[in-house]
């Protein structure tokens, strides 16, 4: 059985959510804590919620989502350490982390001949699926940045730049119909300077943000992104129905 969810209207909308708590929450727990500490223990969370992934012998959405917030949470903490502790500018930490994403692409293909996430069924594919995704966690983050602070565009209307961009893949899906592989990792790359982006814009101090604290937009959306996921697990609403059917099958058997 496949390890991931369906691409449904709720697989965007909780991933636009975890790149935005992904971001306020490393930024509380680097203010919080000495950032080697805040890393030491966002690398060991991701650590725990990869094996529990990587254990389950289908897709769990409490499971897979947890996984990706805590991608989401180190994900920054990797391309901020860069920035923040060895000076690297965003520029540089975009390009690097591109051409990580890129390698990974080419490794990808080049041994299973496909990087489609609805063939995410084995060990080693889904291996290759998680190092996709950090790269673009780290790659998104990067970039917001580089957008909003480097470019001087603010964190506001980055986010705005962004989520334009974000509706181009689809567009060019529908419209033109561009590769649907191509189309969803371009998406899955932009979700997370829109979130990223929002999120800074809420909790930041004024002038450049709202104000309301990261902790208290981590805590928001944490509770919104647990009750989507109750919602997924009681409905299946992300989940194929023959997959469904297989599964209670097991469960009887």
């Amino acid at each position: 059985m496949r390890k991931v969810p369906q691409l449904t209207v709720y697989f965007w909308i909780i991933k636009v959510l975890t790149t935005a708590m992904g971001e306020a929450t490393s930024d509380y727990l680097v203010h919080r804590f000495p950032p080697v500490l805040a890393v030491g223990l966002g690398a060991i969370a991701l650590a725990v919620s990869l094996v529990l992934q990587f254990a389950a012998r289908r897709y769990v959405p409490w499971i897979y989502w947890l996984a990706v917030v805590m991608v989401a949470v180190f994900g920054t903490m990797a391309a901020d350490v860069l920035h923040i502790q060895f000076g690297i500018p965003y520029f540089v930490s975009t390009a690097f982390f591109a051409v990580v994403l890129a390698v990974v692409f080419v490794a990808w293909n080049s041994v299973e001949r496909t990087l489609s996430i609805h063939s995410i069924n084995t060990p080693r594919r889904e291996a290759f699926y998680w190092a996709a995704v950090l790269a673009a966690f780290a790659l998104g983050t990067a970039a917001g940045d580089l957008t909003a602070v480097s470019l001087h565009l603010g964190y506001f209307w980055s986010g705005v730049m962004f989520a334009g961009l974000f509706a181009l893949p689809a567009l060019a899906y529908w419209l033109l119909r561009l590769n649907a592989i191509l189309a969803f990792w371009i998406a899955y790359v932009l979700t997370r300077p829109v979130g990223a982006s929002f999120a800074d814009w809420t909790d930041k101090p004024r002038p450049l943000g709202l104000n309301y604290g990261n902790w208290a937009v981590s805590l928001v959306l944490t509770v919104v992104i647990v009750a989507l996921v109750a919602y997924l697990s009681v409905t299946h609403s992300d989940v194929d129905s023959g997959e469904v059917d297989a599964q209670s099958v097991a469960v009887r058997g």
